[in-house]
């Protein structure tokens, strides 16, 4: 609470949830998750109705890798949390990637499952991302499953074929930046095998979304993803402006965001409609996206590890123990320098971080350690540095409370 109130003090308007108001708030959305059953993936943070993409499939399993294709969108949505005015070099994960070869090599050597291209706006340079599909289309495993996200104003159906033609999987779509219009949806019906819509679930839009899923089903749609709006430093202003309710979090998220994405859930539900609807919430992406990656690269470099759910190195004997963190790079530094390995002629360094280490541990730390390593423990601590070890060992569970 303290760095996110530091972070934003500019902004003295912020509407700060009400400490005395988040019960009433926590009651509702108790009901809406009780309305659809308890119909939740991902240890408590995805709930859901009907499916998942095979896309959102793989990011929960940890498997995937985003490609910037580019950061420049020509799209001005006012709840994007970044500028993304210039175009950059296709990244991911702080790793440029000036060659599509190269990527496909990475893709290939740490064993992803899954690949998606954004942005930016990834049809602003349509011959990049071409080459970077067609790129892991030529050196991966033919089962890896890809998808692209756009906001749709440029997809022509020459290039909806071209990147079909090419092996797209799953298309994308945010019709926030389009008025919430299908027009762009449509071309993609018979051409991409599978289209998606992914939004941000905008409080004062849910009635228009809810009467528009019949509508996508027609036009080819068979997945909704709803994300949780969050504030940032580029999108405060606007934000501000329509008096969301902001909670805290590793980062600070629009609390009506929420609770329209679970009422839009529980409508498609009530209706019945032949649909898939998640709702991504900022805690599946802040613990599984995150993890999943750590895990990728420890396990790879460290294959002999005791590697934690939550992605770290853990080394412990009853007397210490010691968490560690694995971070890559392509650039040497004078703290990785000693630390290298090849992709196919591409090097690559990486730094391991220690993140916690504690010596001479008592008996009684010891014991509720065993506790935690063995799961025994669902309630998470209270104890400072037993809850660090807490958070290091598990993904936690569940929607927090506000």
């Amino acid at each position: 609470m303290n760095k996110n109130r530091s972070e934003f003090a500019q902004w003295s308007d912020i509407n700060w949830l009400n400490p005395y108001r988040a019960s009433e708030y926590e009651a509702q959305r108790d009901l809406l998750l009780k309305q659809i059953d308890h119909s939740v993936l991902f240890n408590g943070t995805k709930p859901y109705y009907n499916q998942l993409s095979k896309g959102c499939q793989i990011c929960g399993a940890g498997k995937w890798s985003c490609l910037f294709i580019t950061n420049k969108c020509n799209a001005r949505c006012f709840y994007c949390p970044t500028a993304q005015n210039n175009d950059e070099k296709p990244s991911t994960q702080g790793l440029n990637f000036d060659d599509a070869i190269e990527y496909a090599e990475y893709i290939k050597h740490f064993d992803f499952k899954g690949v998606s291209f954004s942005g930016g706006e990834p049809l602003l340079f349509m011959d990049r991302t071409l080459k970077y599909l067609k790129a892991v289309r030529t050196t991966c495993d033919k089962s890896v499953y890809t998808w692209m996200y756009t906001n749709g104003i440029l997809a022509e159906k020459t290039k909806l074929e071209l990147l079909a033609n090419y092996g797209l999987n799953e298309i994308r779509f945010d019709i926030g930046a389009t008025g919430f219009s299908l027009d762009h949806v449509k071309k993609a019906k018979g051409i991409i095998p599978n289209i998606t819509i992914e939004i941000p679930a905008i409080p004062e839009e849910k009635e228009r979304l809810i009467a528009l899923l019949p509508d996508m089903i027609k036009a080819g749609v068979t997945n909704l993803n709803l994300h949780q709006l969050r504030l940032t430093p580029h999108n405060a202003d606007q934000l501000i402006k329509r008096n969301y309710t902001i909670i805290n979090a590793e980062r600070p998220l629009v609390l009506e965001s929420e609770l329209t994405a679970l009422e839009i859930v529980n409508s498609a539900r009530e209706l019945d409609l032949n649909i898939g609807i998640n709702y991504c919430s900022f805690h599946f992406k802040n613990r599984f996206q995150k993890a999943g990656f750590r895990n990728i690269t420890a396990k790879s470099l460290f294959p002999e590890a005791h590697i934690t759910q939550a992605g770290y190195i853990r080394e412990y004997d009853g007397n210490r123990i010691c968490y560690k963190s694995v971070s890559i790079t392509d650039e040497e530094n004078e703290f990785c320098k000693h630390n290298s390995f090849n992709i196919e002629g591409k090097k690559y360094y990486f730094m391991i971080n220690t993140i916690l280490e504690e010596n001479n541990l008592s008996i009684a730390q010891q014991e509720e350690i065993e506790k935690i390593l063995l799961n025994k423990n669902n309630a998470i601590p209270t104890d400072n540095f037993l809850f660090k070890v807490y958070q290091f060992e598990v993904i936690e569970e569940g929607l927090r409370q506000y």
